[in-house]
């Protein structure tokens, strides 16, 4: 989710952030702004709220899904299906008067993005509401059905508090300007996320926790930035596998959770890390329940996925 992808050659496990760390965690001011900038990447759109997506415009779209629910549609320009499923979502969007981000993405031109979702064939439409990826639908399907998803998705969005909008209108809404900024230590980290430089993000992180230790944005912001360290160079067919020979190996299961989660299968994450806790003991069963919560700060406190998996954790340590 942060732009060092930018730069391309950027490999399929950091993609994959895109649709697990919480930007919002991070304080990233997805404000209004970064619409028009990703909407001129199409200028034949038919509304302000479809965009046609790349690699270097993907992050500000996750931004924004801070601020309202971004439905990705990850689509084949020559499959009949997948005309049909955009036709049906673009009108569903326009309805929906700002409420809902459509970002269309061609799966041949965006492999990467692809990738981040897992998609395996198109039309496959998922959906990020604050960072986090909602799988929604894939194949075709009627424009009822298609038009429940996202109603479903409304409800997702409202029960996380995404209830933003993006038409403008005659309302006035806050100046960009206008936003308090962010603490210098969390504005230090940001940056070097957007660069790629994730040590330094680190650090200015464990500055920030150095001066304030219940500061919750500075901690949740470290655990991901120590994820993305942990899976930028990792294969992920090589630690599948190693992860599938070793069960008992506490890297090995650790490093498959992490890649779990950065494809945005969290309770497949947690569910793994907890197993391995409930069938070893001594160190590798703390540092197991260490990483646990480090991965729970990745997700938010408040999901009711780490709500669940906390009990989980407690029926198998005690």
């Amino acid at each position: 989710m942060s732009t060092p992808a930018q730069r391309g050659g950027m490999p399929p496990s950091s993609m994959n952030l895109r649709g697990a760390v919480d930007l919002s965690a991070l304080k990233a001011r997805a404000d209004a702004a970064a619409r028009p900038a990703a909407a001129r990447q199409a200028p034949a759109a038919p509304s302000p709220y479809i965009v046609e997506v790349t690699e270097q415009t993907f992050p500000q779209l996750v931004q924004l899904s801070a601020q309202v629910p971004v439905v990705v549609n990850l689509r084949a320009t020559w499959s009949e299906q997948s005309n049909e499923v955009t036709a049906v979502l673009e009108a569903a969007v326009v309805e929906f008067d700002g409420r809902i981000l459509l970002a269309n993405v061609d799966l041949q031109a965006q492999p990467q993005i692809a990738q981040a979702f897992q998609a395996q064939g198109a039309p496959t439409v998922v959906a990020v509401v604050k960072g986090q990826p909602v799988p929604l639908f894939e194949g075709a399907l009627p424009d009822p059905q298609i038009r429940a998803y996202l109603d479903e998705l409304m409800k997702v969005a409202e029960a996380n508090g995404v209830t933003g909008t993006l038409n403008d209108g005659s309302q006035p809404g806050p100046a960009a300007g206008e936003e308090p900024p962010l603490p210098p230590l969390h504005q230090e980290a940001f940056d070097a996320i957007e660069k790629g430089d994730y040590p330094a993000a680190a650090a200015a992180y464990r500055r920030a926790l150095a001066e304030q230790p219940a500061d919750a944005d500075a901690k949740a912001g470290l655990a991901q930035v120590e994820l993305m360290q942990r899976v930028q160079d990792l294969d992920a067919a090589e630690v599948r596998q190693r992860g599938a020979d070793e069960p008992d190996a506490v890297d090995a299961q650790l490093a498959v959770a992490d890649l779990d989660l950065t494809g945005g299968h969290v309770e497949d994450a947690f569910n793994r890390v907890i197993a391995f806790i409930g069938r070893t003991s001594g160190e590798d069963k703390e540092t197991a329940r260490k990483r646990l919560l480090e991965l729970f700060d990745v997700v938010g406190v408040t999901d009711p996925r780490v709500t669940k998996a906390r009990s989980a954790l407690a029926r198998a340590l005690f």
